[in-house]
């Protein structure tokens, strides 16, 4: 298994540095492995994440946890939050965790060395004990786990857009199979200028 030096390393790498976020993100996964009682990085599928936030936070978790959206084993649900929630899919226990309120605040009492806030951060993330650093929550999906992680390689199309739908994300409404964005509607609009735009 790899250090925690090393997962720094890793995640730096896919950043060409070191941020906060990297390094409460790299803690973020090694700490549910802890909670969960599972050796992390994972070498199969066992651990899904799902992430309440993209970017390098959601970076340093997939260092550490090996959770990657391209495996299927870690979700965005955006809500512009550094948290996640780790779930166990063969026990289904599920926990959620997030940065203490007052660890921004508690930063530079484990740095004293640093030059500037942001440095504080950086290096008091990675001295801080986890009980300081983070909280965390016993939570419960409200979607059944196999609902969630779905089948690979089953194909339906969208009888409205005629757009192949995969891995049982279709939604069928009396008797009519239709993608999310034809359902329920997406997060783009088709315009005029774009379709012609487009075209050229």
């Amino acid at each position: 298994m790899p250090t925690f030096a090393e997962l720094l390393e890793q995640t730096a790498a896919l950043h060409k540095h070191l941020c906060p976020r990297q390094v409460l993100g790299v803690r973020m996964g090694l700490y549910a492995g802890e909670l969960l009682g599972l050796a992390l990085p994972q070498q199969r599928k066992r651990l899904l994440t799902i992430m309440e936030t993209d970017g390098c936070g959601a970076d340093g978790v997939a260092v550490a946890t090996n959770c990657w959206v391209g495996r299927r084993t870690m979700r965005i649900e955006d809500y512009g939050k550094m948290a996640a929630t780790f779930v166990d899919t063969q026990t289904e226990t599920a926990v959620r965790i997030f940065p203490h309120p007052d660890c921004r605040r508690l930063a530079p009492r484990y740095a004293p060395e640093a030059k500037n806030r942001w440095e504080s951060y950086l290096l008091g993330y990675q001295r801080m004990a986890n009980e300081v650093l983070f909280d965390f929550q016993a939570v419960r999906l409200k979607r059944p786990l196999p609902e969630i992680i779905s089948r690979p390689g089953i194909r339906v199309t969208c009888d409205r857009c005629g757009e192949e739908i995969i891995n049982q994300r279709e939604i069928v409404r009396e008797g009519v199979t239709l993608c999310i964005p034809c359902a329920e509607g997406g997060y783009y609009e088709l315009c005029a200028d774009c379709v012609a735009l487009a075209a050229t």
